[in-house]
């Protein structure tokens, strides 16, 4: 039981956790749930509007305890891109294993619908920050709206993949989820090798260099 001089953003987030993993729904009402912890319904108030509220914060708590961890490591802040998504993605799925009965009792109706649910939103947003910021390496293409659209492509596309991949890891069945280790390593390397822009830097330098000479190839 929470007392009302302790509760805190964290201690509702727990209460509800264990709430619906031991009772397999929400509460019926946040006047119950804060009774039956013994805090006022007024202080659920200062920290969340709604039981929904709560499961899109749970979701970006992950995120940033998974941000956090990587923040210790001091080998992380001098990888590259692709080995920072790698930590990234073993470290967040790591969490999520450790939290795995929550997260199937969240997302067990989203089969239908995964990228549309509504408490993967705030995940969403901090998710497509840290790719912004990543510092993945793009074609200078001289074009504000072309470089949008670039932006944009890589942003969505990136929020796909760990969709895809956190689908993989509900339907892994594999000791330790070995299988969705596996996927994680493989896919994200497939990704950036994928988009690996030197080969098409080498391609337009040597087409400006054919421009500029203007070869005569007849």
């Amino acid at each position: 039981m929470a007392t009302e001089d302790k509760i805190s953003k964290d201690n509702i987030i727990s209460l509800y956790m264990e709430f619906v993993l031991e009772n397999n729904h929400q509460p019926k009402s946040v006047f119950s749930f804060a009774k039956d912890n013994n805090f006022e319904e007024s202080d659920f108030y200062k920290f969340y509007a709604s039981f929904e509220a709560i499961e899109e914060a749970i979701f970006s708590e992950f995120f940033h305890h998974t941000i956090n961890v990587l923040a210790k490591s001091e080998d992380y802040e001098n990888f590259d891109a692709r080995n920072k998504l790698l930590s990234f993605y073993f470290t967040f799925f790591e969490i999520l294993t450790a939290n795995r009965s929550y997260v199937v009792y969240a997302l067990k109706d989203s089969q239908k619908d995964f990228k549309k649910l509504k408490s993967l939103k705030k995940l969403r947003e901090d998710f497509i920050a840290y790719i912004k910021n990543l510092g993945i390496e793009k074609l200078d293409l001289k074009q504000e709206k072309l470089e949008k659209i670039q932006d944009k492509s890589i942003q969505e596309s990136s929020w796909f993949h760990l969709l895809v991949t956190m689908k993989f890891w509900l339907d892994d069945t594999s000791a330790s989820f070995e299988k969705t280790d596996i996927f994680i390593e493989k896919s994200i390397n497939a990704r950036f090798d994928l988009m690996d822009i030197k080969p098409l830097k080498s391609i337009i330098d040597f087409g400006k260099f054919i421009l500029k000479e203007k070869v005569n190839f007849n």
